[in-house]
C-alpha cells in the first residue's frame, strides 16, 4: 500500500502555515449552562481529562470518567461532587484490555441515560515498541482503537438519541504519519518503529475512521469532530523510561507548555457552542478549523481500516 507519493503531491504549504499560526491562537470560550447533561470522558483522573470534567461540571453537567486507576477514579469524583454540587461516577477499564473496553461500553449502552456530549480523551506515547494483552500494538489499541470500539458500541444508542456530541481528543502529531497509515504493518515489522511514528499513525486511524462514522450519523442529529487539545502539560509519555526522552519532556517540552485549562475551555465549546451545532467530520486546532493533510482524508485506506478494526476489536 503505497501512497507516499500521492501524499506529498497533495499537501499546500497553505495549510501548514494555517497550522502553526494556529497553534499560537487562544481557544473561543463559551459560557453557556450545562445542567444535568451527562458527559462521559476517557482518561480524567489527571491532565486534559481532569480539567475537562472539572470545566463541564463546573457548568453543571454529570459527569461519568472512564479511568484505568479506581483510587484516583474515587478522588477525582469525589472532588467534582463537592466542589461543584454535580454527579460524578466513575468506570474503571484498563484501554490496553479490549475486554475492558467492551465492558464499560457495554454498562453505557444498557443505561438509560442519554449520553450528552462523549469525550476521547485516553492515549499514549511510546518510544519503545509494546503490545498490549490482546497481542496489539500499544499505541494503536489505547490511543485508537479503544476510542474506536466505544464509537461503535454505542453508535445505535446514540443516533436513536437523535441528539450527542463526539470529540475525539486529537493532536498535530497525525502529521508524522505524513507518507500514510501502513495497515498492512500495524505491529511495525517491516518499518522502523518510532515514538512519533506510532503516535501520528494512532491519531491518524482516529482520523480516518471520523470519515466513517460522520458518514453513519449524517442527519441523525449526532455530531463528530477531532481537536489538537494545543500545547499543554500532560502525563503522556510519563511511563517512558528512557532518560534522554525523560529529561527532554521534563526540561524542554513541559516548559514550553500550558496549562490543560486551555484544552478544557476548547473541549468544552466543542461540545456546548451553539456555534459549531451540526458541525461535524471537522478537525479542530483548540476552536479554529482546519483543514486536514491528505493522508487523513484518504477514504480507501478509510474503508479498509474500518473493516480491519471490526476485526481487530473482535466486532464482526
Amino acid at each position: 500500500m503505497i501512497r507516499s507519493n500521492k501524499y506529498l503531491k497533495e499537501y499546500k504549504l497553505a495549510n501548514i502555515l494555517a497550522m502553526l499560526r494556529n497553534i499560537m491562537a487562544n481557544p473561543k470560550e463559551c459560557k453557556d449552562d450545562f445542567k444535568n447533561k451527562l458527559v462521559v470522558i476517557t482518561g480524567a483522573t489527571s491532565g486534559i481529562g481532569y480539567f475537562t470534567a472539572r470545566k463541564y461540571a463546573s457548568h453543571g453537567a454529570n459527569i461519568i470518567c472512564i479511568n484505568r486507576n479506581e483510587e484516583k477514579s474515587k478522588k477525582v469524583c469525589e472532588e467534582i461532587c463537592h466542589d461543584f454540587k454535580v454527579k460524578c461516577n466513575y468506570r474503571i477499564a484498563d484501554f490496553a484490555r479490549i475486554s475492558d473496553i467492551k465492558r464499560v461500553a457495554q454498562t453505557l449502552l444498557v443505561s438509560k441515560q442519554n449520553i450528552d456530549v462523549l469525550i476521547h480523551n485516553v492515549g499514549v506515547y511510546s518510544k519503545e515498541k509494546r503490545f498490549t494483552y490482546d497481542d496489539i500494538e500499544m499505541v494503536f489499541q489505547v490511543g485508537y482503537l479503544g476510542s474506536f470500539i466505544l464509537n461503535y458500541m454505542l453508535k445505535d444508542k446514540l443516533k436513536a438519541q437523535k441528539r450527542a456530541r463526539i470529540i475525539l481528543v486529537n493532536s498535530e502529531g497525525y502529521r508524522f504519519a505524513i507518507f500514510g497509515l501502513k495497515l498492512d504493518d500495524l505491529r511495525w515489522e517491516k518499518n522502523r518503529y518510532s515514538g512519533l511514528g506510532s503516535y501520528g499513525a494512532a491519531k491518524t486511524a482516529q482520523l480516518l475512521t471520523m470519515i466513517k462514522f460522520n458518514e453513519y450519523f449524517k442527519d441523525s442529529g449526532v455530531t463528530i469532530n477531532a481537536c489538537h487539545p494545543g500545547q499543554v502539560k500532560t502525563d503522556m509519555g510519563e511511563n517512558n523510561r528512557q532518560r534522554l526522552y525523560r529529561f527532554y519532556k521534563n526540561y524542554i517540552i513541559d516548559s514550553l507548555s500550558k496549562s490543560p485549562e486551555i484544552s478544557a475551555i476548547a473541549l468544552y465549546y466543542l461540545g456546548v457552542s451553539k456555534e459549531v451545532e451540526g458541525v461535524s467530520g471537522k478537525f479542530f486546532n483548540l476552536t479554529t478549523e482546519e483543514d486536514l493533510a491528505p493522508h487523513a482524508l484518504d477514504k480507501e485506506v478509510a474503508d479498509e481500516l474500518w473493516k480491519e478494526s471490526l476485526r481487530l476489536g473482535g466486532l464482526e
